[in-house]
């Protein structure tokens, strides 16, 4: 899961800050950050006000993924059945179909194991502007403008894909527990809409919700029971939609320009913020408050389940920062 107010600031955002159109020719080399974390704590004096909040942890990364040849890199996604960090990449304009983009795969280890493991324009792949992701079974689906892409989620050949009818900015992509794959349309250009598809497994298209304004320009969602969460990147919101459509549980985060989002598995979640420069953790219906400060364009985060790592994309930077949650 690349992000901005509107369509004019988003391009110019891409093409000034994110390095769009271009691909780092670096080495290819991650570097390893096992220093231990810090705390850093607040002590409540004795007076009538309540203390304030602890500060957050300062974490470092486990691992920086950094001159690797990322170009533009929106979306991390934990594949636990295959035990791989999948990493979309835009390379160009992140509104333009220009059949340039591309999936790196990266080991657990701080590995890259292939950077271009699914390339446009090879073995018949098309990709334009990849962003979202998500698996379910043996399929890896991935939101491009348009389009959810589908890969075989071991080989990465493709196999099939679904149109999206009137869509223009499709984002990110959640699996549910009921067994559908829903997709948010930022919508960003001039007379589009803003919504929040599902596909079922004969690949039917519903709208769960659409053309709603109140959905504040739908970004990152994750599944979780029989509600979806979804952040707002222009009204700033984190909120729930039911299977129905129904929007509820809304509240507006610390700070704006929220990205990505992922449920965790105590029922809290984490929350990217490109306002903040920082991720955001807690429940939905309590606090959220800093656990990573200090990162430049935190995009579609991802969670590694089985060693509880949390996994961002720094898409203006061409990197990816892996860093320890215990």
């Amino acid at each position: 899961m690349s992000r901005v107010r509107s369509l004019m600031s988003l391009v110019a955002l891409a093409v000034v800050s994110c390095g769009c159109d271009r691909t780092e020719k670096g080495s290819s080399t991650t570097t390893s950050a096992q220093q231990p974390a810090t705390t850093s704590t607040t002590t409540a004096t004795a007076t009538t006000h309540a203390a304030p909040t602890p500060a957050p942890a300062a974490r470092t990364p486990l691992f920086i993924f950094k001159n690797v040849g990322f170009s533009t890199p929106e979306s991390v996604l934990y594949d636990a059945a295959g035990d791989v960090y999948l990493v979309s990449n835009i390379e160009g304009r992140p509104d333009q179909a220009d059949g340039k983009g591309f999936i790196s795969r990266l080991s657990p280890e701080g590995k890259i194991e292939t950077l271009k493991w699914i390339e446009s324009g090879k073995n018949k792949v098309m990709l334009n502007a990849p962003k979202g992701m998500a698996v379910m079974d043996d399929t890896l689906y991935v939101a491009d403008l348009d389009t959810v892409r589908m890969f075989d989620r071991k080989t990465g050949a493709p196999t099939g894909e679904v149109k999206i009818p009137g869509a223009a900015y499709l984002n990110d992509v959640t699996a549910t527990p009921d067994g559908r794959i829903l997709v948010t349309d930022t919508g960003m250009k001039a007379g589009s809409t803003e919504a929040i598809y599902a596909i079922d497994k004969s690949k039917k298209v519903t709208p769960v919700i659409k053309d709603n304004k109140e959905l504040g320009q739908p970004n990152g969602l994750t599944a979780a029971g029989d509600k979806t969460w979804v952040v707002g990147q222009a009204s700033g919101e984190l909120y729930s939609i039911d299977a129905k459509g129904k929007k509820g549980d809304a509240k507006k985060l610390p700070k704006g320009s929220p990205d990505g989002i992922v449920a965790l598995p105590d029922g809290e979640v984490l929350v990217s913020s490109w306002e903040a420069r920082a991720i955001y953790r807690g429940k939905p219906d309590g606090e959220l408050v800093e656990v990573i400060k200090d990162i430049k364009a935190p995009s579609d985060i991802g969670y590694d389940t089985k060693r509880q790592r949390l996994l961002v994309p720094l898409l203006d930077d061409n990197e990816v920062r892996v860093y320890e949650m215990k």
